[in-house]
């Protein structure tokens, strides 16, 4: 069997695949992320270096303009992208993230896992609750959503590589 990342595109690549809007929308969410301490200092390094200003100065900046400095770079880190790609999750899916742990019979708090030693979804599971999503969600956002899901996770959420349109 192939890692089911090679299938896959990274998360750079989904980043630049995002409509502008949604591109705004998860670097917003990226800045507001308490947890992205870690990309966050890279991408304010980034965004510094490419303007020429302090790292000091970028991060003093209003959100507003960090997040459009950040999504005016174009390419981004695999690291930064993929917390771009949960912030936006995070912040704007948790609905849907919610409806696909409910349709896989996961305990959930508002679409986070509650359970710290999630068993892998056997493969027809997986494309059940994914097609469930395709039944009640835009294509892309299931789409965008698996896509992460699989990134992020390959052991537990492989079987997905399958179901994504």
């Amino acid at each position: 069997m192939t890692d089911a990342r090679s299938a896959i595109p990274k998360p750079s690549q989904l980043w630049k695949q995002l409509s502008p809007e949604r591109k705004l929308q998860a670097a917003d969410a990226f800045w507001r992320d308490e947890n992205a301490a870690l990309e966050q200092a890279e991408a304010v390094a980034t965004i510094a270096q490419r303007i020429k200003f302090r790292h000091k100065s970028v991060l003093t900046m209003p959100i507003d303009k960090k997040v459009r400095q950040l999504v005016s770079l174009g390419a981004v880190s695999e690291l930064v992208a993929a917390r771009l790609l949960v912030a936006y999750h995070l912040a704007h899916q948790r609905p849907m993230m919610g409806a696909f742990l409910t349709a896989l019979g996961i305990r959930h708090e508002d679409g986070l896992i509650e359970d710290e030693e999630l068993q892998a979804p056997d493969v027809a599971a997986l494309k059940a609750a994914a097609k469930t999503l395709q039944a009640s969600y835009p294509a892309d956002d299931v789409t965008l959503y698996l896509t992460t899901l699989t990134w992020q996770d390959p052991d537990t959420w492989g079987g997905l590589a399958e179901a994504i349109e």
